[in-house]
């Protein structure tokens, strides 16, 4: 009896979950920037100062090295978007709930752990692009994010917990689960490529992030 009374107040209060969905995506976006190192240079032979060889030596040389960390740019601005538009996603949803309940809780926290890995997944695509098994990870990762968010959707629907907008609520409902739903898809579509490149694969993913962080709507619904 004291269990099931326990169990009913746990984790309801959304303002909480709030605050620590936003800790952890904030924790987990400034940690994406630590796979970028200051690149290391040395001069002609690798013996004595890089200023000895020569200024022209000098910048020559941090541009080549700078060009050389473009591949880990782009995967940390493709990690940081999808970062980002999970973070819009799960804020969007906590904004149409009305209040939380144990297991809706419990949902996000399995959310909030598949994001806290996100540093991890992103390095190892910015270590060894070429491979398919990193490429791989990172698409489970992309796709545990999505169904954990649509299994967020799904729950409150049926316990009750969305606010009560009338045809809104449902439109809302609608354009978040076709928008999970087709990313997803879109994203499978972009690892299959990786069967003739993994940088193509990449390359799509990070266009399909940006496709979905700034193109603009047709229907304001659809705006999540």
């Amino acid at each position: 009896m004291l269990s099931n009374t326990y169990h009913r107040f746990a984790g309801s209060n959304l303002e909480r979950l709030a605050v620590l969905s936003d800790g952890i995506f904030a924790v987990a976006m400034t940690l994406l920037v630590l796979d970028l190192h200051v690149p290391s240079i040395e001069p002609p032979g690798g013996a004595g100062p890089l200023w000895a060889a020569g200024a022209w030596h000098a910048e020559h040389a941090l541009w080549s090295a700078l060009v050389g960390l473009a591949p880990r740019v782009l995967v940390y601005l493709l990690g940081f978007l999808t970062l980002g538009i999970f973070w819009i996603g799960r804020q969007t949803q906590l904004n149409h709930f009305e209040r939380s309940d144990r297991r809706l809780t419990w949902i996000h926290l399995a959310f909030l752990l598949v994001v806290a890995v996100m540093p991890f997944s992103t390095s190892l695509l910015a270590e060894y692009t070429a491979l398919r098994v990193a490429l791989l990870v990172y698409w489970l990762h992309l796709l545990m994010l999505g169904a954990l968010l649509l299994a967020s959707l799904r729950y409150a629907a049926r316990a009750g917990l969305i606010r009560d907008g009338g045809p809104a609520t449902a439109g809302m409902r609608a354009a978040a689960e076709r928008r999970i739903v087709v990313a997803q898809a879109l994203y499978a579509l972009a690892v299959v490529l990786g069967a003739v490149s993994t940088c193509l694969s990449v390359g799509l993913i990070i266009a399909l992030q940006l496709n979905s962080a700034l193109a603009p709507r047709v229907r304001p619904l659809d705006r999540y």
